[in-house]
This record gives structure tokens, C-alpha cells and sequence, in this order.
């Protein structure tokens, strides 16, 4: 699977969990230079907290469109290390 935005590639797995309908890629598939820590959480009642981060890419950013869940309720414990996206990033295999 390949997460695309701004005609980069900024993730790229063959091992994603499908959670949800989103794709969610192992931490270590992306490509951190272009993730951006953000303040933005979130609450998921069976899966926990989530985190954001900004992408960056050619000056251009897309706010808040990756998250996490950096300590997921063992119902989700399956995504602990992973990262999903939304927001006009392009998920295709």
C-alpha cells in the first residue's frame, strides 16, 4: 500500500492493519520528513487518544492529516505503532 499527497509518497507498506476502513501503516514505513508533530488529540471511546501530525511537503501543509493512537485501549491494541490518514491523502495499493 502507497499514502500519497502532493504527488509525493510519504508511506508505503505491505503491512497495514485495516481498521475502520483506513489503512493504517507501520510507523517505520513512513517518511518522516514530511510528518510534522501537531497539538491536535482526539477521542476515540474504544480506542483511545489520538494524535496528528501535519504533512509537509514542497512548502505546502496539510494540517492534521495523519494520526495515531500512541497508547490504543487493547480493544485497538492491533494499531499501537501505526499511522493512518485522511484529508486528501491518497491510499492505493
Amino acid at each position: 500500500m502507497k499514502a500519497t499527497w502532493n504527488n509525493t509518497i510519504i508511506a508505503e507498506s505491505q503491512k497495514t492493519v485495516k481498521l475502520e476502513g483506513n489503512h493504517y501503516f507501520p510507523s517505520d514505513s513512513i517518511k518522516t520528513e514530511y510528518f510534522k508533530a501537531s497539538p491536535s488529540n482526539s477521542t476515540c471511546p474504544w480506542k483511545g487518544v489520538a494524535s496528528y501530525y501535519n504533512i509537509e511537503v514542497d512548502g505546502k501543509t496539510n494540517k492534521d492529516a495523519a494520526w495515531y493512537y500512541a497508547d490504543p485501549k487493547a480493544e485497538a491494541s492491533e494499531i499501537k505503532g501505526h499511522i493512518a490518514f485522511w484529508k486528501g491523502v491518497k491510499i492505493e495499493e
